[in-house]
């Protein structure tokens, strides 16, 4: 049985804004509408807010219906204004063409496309629409129905027309006009009569709806797919989930260091390890909510880790649960079991010798790290106590010693002696040593 999209919505706090509430609750009653929700190809990965307009996607796809992503191959040579306090470089459209590409293959893992569903996802490229559009053809069928007054007093626009030194061009100024003729056209090619989006972008999804109302009506059905009654009517609907923050304030995409990336295949961005500490060291303040908003968890079983985790905060268990929920859909159940294993290793008193070097390197980027002289491991090796100085687990060579009088200190996972020194066979992989100070201070030093 399907699940009602706007319940699931509602209960996981993720309805924040919806138009002609009363008839979108019918028109969402029926299985097999469409809806579609834009991804801006400004990066060649997405960040976990992205996630949000995804997992709507996918909590759509669930209640019985057909999801669309919508890839801004077009629009992303213009650039959205929204968030902005100053105009986007443009991108060449071959940067624009590879960010798309890459970002595909995330869509790829999180909708289902398979051809046995009647309500498969889609994805587009509005390249491919917008691409064929003449000037004279936008000014005359999309840009008469945008009134420049109310264009203007648009959050997006109207805090860069008052900023004098940065201003707004007549390209940014006429994104909204694109983003509309988007809704028009799935909504005459797909039947879509839905947009999903964060609420930033609730200004431009009623654009949409009312250029489907003015043009619509005269066209939808006309070579659409499944438009039904409520397409050729010239009603379509729009749906918004809340911005999303920390209980500390902090944007839910950023982590102390930067953005959290779905994407693992280059240095620069998150590694499967540091995307699961990222969810694993949520505050219990936000844990529950998130599990709600990110993840695909049924009610029951949200419930259930809210009901333990209540009674039992000490023991994680809701931020285990969450990790594993995120780290599984992003990157796959063989990631999650490696980097569970080498959380273990780390936190969890097991053999931090085992891990493999891939997952050794990840780690060398999520802990604090140093590079030491590889010589100096030679003849009698470096003094513990020396190098524990020169790192983030003692403020000085007096410290360092106490530390290591009092048992504190540990190399590889093995507790040091006061007077350890660390040689060559100390190296994991030839090239690092994990240090450690109490229970979970971690150092990696790498020497070269």
């Amino acid at each position: 049985m399907a699940v009602s999209f706007l319940d699931e919505l509602k209960w996981r706090g993720l309805l924040h804004q919806r138009t002609a509430a009363g008839e979108l609750e019918a028109h969402v009653a029926a299985p097999g509408r469409v809806a579609y929700s834009g991804f801006d190809p400004t990066s060649d990965s997405l960040t976990i807010g992205n996630l949000i307009p995804i997992t709507l996607l996918r909590h759509w796809q669930r209640g019985g219906h057909r999801p669309i992503a919508l890839m801004g191959g077009g629009t992303g040579l213009i650039g959205d204004p929204s968030g902005r306090d100053a105009e986007r470089k443009l991108m060449s459209r071959e940067q624009v063409e590879a960010n798309v590409a890459s970002q595909r293959r995330i869509m790829e893992r999180l909708l289902d496309f398979s051809p046995r569903l009647s309500n498969r996802a889609m994805i587009v490229n509005n390249l491919d629409w917008l691409g064929q559009l003449g000037f004279l053809e936008v000014l005359r069928d999309v840009g008469k129905h945008f009134s420049i007054n109310e264009m203007i007093q648009r959050d997006s626009v109207k805090r860069r027309l008052e900023q004098r030194e940065h201003g707004i061009s007549y390209t940014e100024f006429s994104y909204a006009l694109l983003q509309a003729y988007d809704f028009l056209h799935l909504y005459r090619t797909e039947g879509c009569t839905v947009q999903l989006a964060g609420s930033d972008q609730y200004g431009n999804i009623v654009a949409g709806i009312d250029l489907i109302r003015r043009e619509g009506g005269a066209h939808a059905g006309a070579g659409g797919k499944g438009a039904g009654e409520d397409a050729k009517g010239g009603q379509a609907y729009g749906v918004t989930a809340p911005l999303v923050t920390r209980s500390d304030g902090r944007k839910m995409s950023k982590s102390e260091g930067g953005a959290i990336w779905l994407s693992s295949d280059t240095s620069m961005r998150t590694s499967p390890y540091a995307f699961y500490q990222y969810w694993i060291n949520l505050p219990d303040e936000d844990v529950i909510q998130w599990m709600k908003w990110y993840t695909m968890a049924e009610r029951a079983e949200i419930e259930a880790i809210a009901a333990a985790h209540a009674g039992a905060p000490e023991q994680r268990g809701a931020q285990r649960a969450l990790a594993a929920h995120m780290t599984a859909s992003i990157h796959g159940t063989d990631e999650l079991a490696r980097v569970e294993a080498a959380t273990g290793a780390l936190f969890g008193g097991g053999d931090v010798r085992a891990l493999d070097a891939a997952m050794l390197e990840e780690v060398l980027t999520d802990v604090p790290h140093s590079t030491h002289a590889r010589a100096a491991l030679g003849g009698e090796g470096a003094l513990l106590a020396d190098v524990l100085a020169e790192t983030t687990l003692a403020k000085s060579k007096r410290e360092a010693r106490e530390f290591l009088q009092n048992g504190a200190v540990s190399v590889n996972g093995a507790k040091a002696a006061p007077d350890r020194r660390l040689r060559g066979a100390d190296l994991l992989h030839g090239g690092v040593i994990l240090l450690k100070r109490g229970k979970k201070l971690w150092h990696a030093t790498r020497w070269g």
